[in-house]
C-alpha cells in the first residue's frame, strides 16, 4: 500500500513541499465516516476551499465548497485562525473510495491543492482507525486515545499542522511542552495517554503507520465551576478521559468552535420556592387574625339590654313588737335599696321609690 501511495504521488507531480498539507491514506469501515484536515498558508486564508473526487486533476468533481452550504454527506469549517480546513464525509460507501483533492481556488492563475486517498473496507477491514476522531480534555488532566491497527507495530502518535514541522513520538516523550507515554501491551492496539496537558496542546494529532494514518482533533479547555447555593467552589479531582475500544469508527462531524457549558446553582431557586411558601403564609395568618377580632367584637354587642338592666331589690320583714308610745315615735323600717353594675360597666343608680308609715299602738 505505501507503495501505491507514493507511485500515486510520483504520477500526480505531488512529491516534495507544498504549502497545503494533508494525509496521505486512510481506511474506513462500510457505513463510518471521516474527517480530513487540510492545513494551508496564511495567503490562503481569504480564498474559497473545495473538497475535489478524482485521481485526475482535470476531471475531478466538487464535491462542497467553503461559500457553500453543508449537506448531509458532505460538511466542511474553515478555521481561519488556524490555518486548517476540515473535510468531513458521512455514510461511506464503496463509491466514496478513492483520490480526494483540497484545493485553494485562485483568482488569478491555477488552482493549488493537495490530495489524499479514502479506502472503504467491510466491517473489521479498517488497517489503522480510533473509537472517535474528536477528544475533549481539561488544563492540568491527562486523556487517553486508543489507537487499533491490523499490520504493522511501529505506530506512531505524531501532532501536524501549518505552525511547524510533524512531531512524533514512538514510546515516549514530548510535543509541545506536552507529556506522551504509548503503552503497547494490548495485542492490536497501542494506547497513547496525553499528561499535563495544558491549552496549547490543542490541534490536530495522528496515528500514522508509515502512508497510513488517521486523525484525531484534541481539545483541552479550562474545568468549569460549579455553584452550589452562595459558596462558588471548583471542583479539582483528576479524571482520566479513556476512550473505550470497538469494532467501528463512530460517526462525527468536526466543529471548529467549542460551545460553551453554563454552571448554575441552586441557590436562587431555593429562595424562590421559600418566598412561594411564605408570602401565602402571611396573608392566611392576617385573614384568620381579623376573623376572629371580628367576631369577638360581634359577640360582646350580641346580648339584649333588659338582660343586662336586671336590678336586685331585696325586702326587709317587718315584725310587730310591743313597745311604747315614745318607741313607737321613733322607730321607722327603712327599706334596703342595692345598686346593680350592669355589664358594660357602668354603675346606674335605680329610682326605687318608699313609702314611709308611721305606725302607732293604741292601748
Amino acid at each position: 500500500m505505501a507503495m501505491f501511495v507514493s507511485i500515486f504521488l510520483i504520477l500526480t507531480g505531488l512529491t516534495g513541499i507544498h504549502s497545503i498539507s494533508t494525509v496521505s491514506y486512510v481506511t474506513v469501515e462500510k457505513g463510518g465516516s471521516i474527517s480530513i484536515p487540510c492545513f494551508y498558508e496564511s495567503k490562503y486564508t481569504d480564498n474559497v476551499k473545495y473538497l475535489c473526487k478524482g485521481c485526475k486533476w482535470s476531471g475531478c468533481t466538487y464535491e462542497v465548497k467553503t461559500n457553500q452550504y453543508n449537506s448531509t454527506k458532505y460538511w466542511v469549517s474553515d478555521d481561519q485562525n488556524q490555518g486548517v480546513v476540515t473535510w468531513t464525509i458521512n455514510d461511506l460507501n464503496e463509491g466514496d473510495k478513492g483520490c480526494y483533492w483540497c484545493v485553494m481556488e485562485m483568482n488569478q492563475g491555477p488552482d493549488d491543492g493537495n490530495c489524499f486517498i479514502v479506502f472503504v473496507t467491510g466491517k473489521g477491514g479498517a488497517l489503522l482507525y480510533v473509537d472517535s476522531q474528536k477528544v475533549t480534555g481539561f488544563i492540568g488532566d491527562q486523556i487517553t486515545i486508543d489507537c487499533h491497527y491490523r499490520r504493522s507495530k511501529q505506530i506512531k502518535w505524531c501532532r501536524t499542522g501549518g505552525e511547524g514541522p510533524t512531531s512524533c513520538v514512538t514510546n515516549s516523550g514530548w510535543i509541545k511542552e506536552t507529556k506522551v507515554t504509548i503503552n503497547r501491551n494490548t495485542p492490536g492496539v497501542i494506547t497513547v495517554t496525553m499528561s499535563e496537558l495544558r491549552e496549547r496542546s490543542s490541534g490536530w494529532y495522528w496515528c500514522t503507520d508509515e502512508d497510513l494514518q488517521m486523525p484525531v482533533h484534541v481539545t483541552i479547555k479550562e474545568r468549569p465551576t460549579t455553584t452550589i447555593a452562595t459558596t462558588t467552589t471548583t471542583t479539582t479531582t483528576r479524571q482520566s478521559m479513556t476512550i473505550s475500544s470497538s469494532t467501528k469508527p463512530v460517526n462525527h462531524t468536526y466543529v471548529s468552535q467549542e460551545p460553551t457549558t453554563e454552571q448554575t446553582g441552586t441557590h436562587s431557586s431555593s429562595s424562590n420556592h421559600l418566598l412561594s411558601f411564605i408570602i401565602p403564609l402571611c396573608l392566611l395568618l392576617l385573614i384568620v387574625t381579623v376573623a376572629v377580632l371580628t367576631w369577638f367584637m360581634l359577640k360582646r354587642r350580641k346580648s339584649p339590654a333588659t338582660a343586662e338592666d336586671e336590678q336586685t331589690v331585696t325586702y326587709s320583714t317587718v315584725a310587730h313588737v310591743r313597745k311604747t308610745t315614745a318607741q313607737c315615735e321613733e322607730d321607722v323600717t327603712y327599706c334596703n335599696v342595692t345598686n346593680r353594675k350592669s355589664t358594660s360597666g357602668q354603675v346606674e343608680a335605680i329610682d326605687v321609690r318608699v313609702t314611709y308609715s308611721t305606725l302607732a299602738l293604741q292601748r
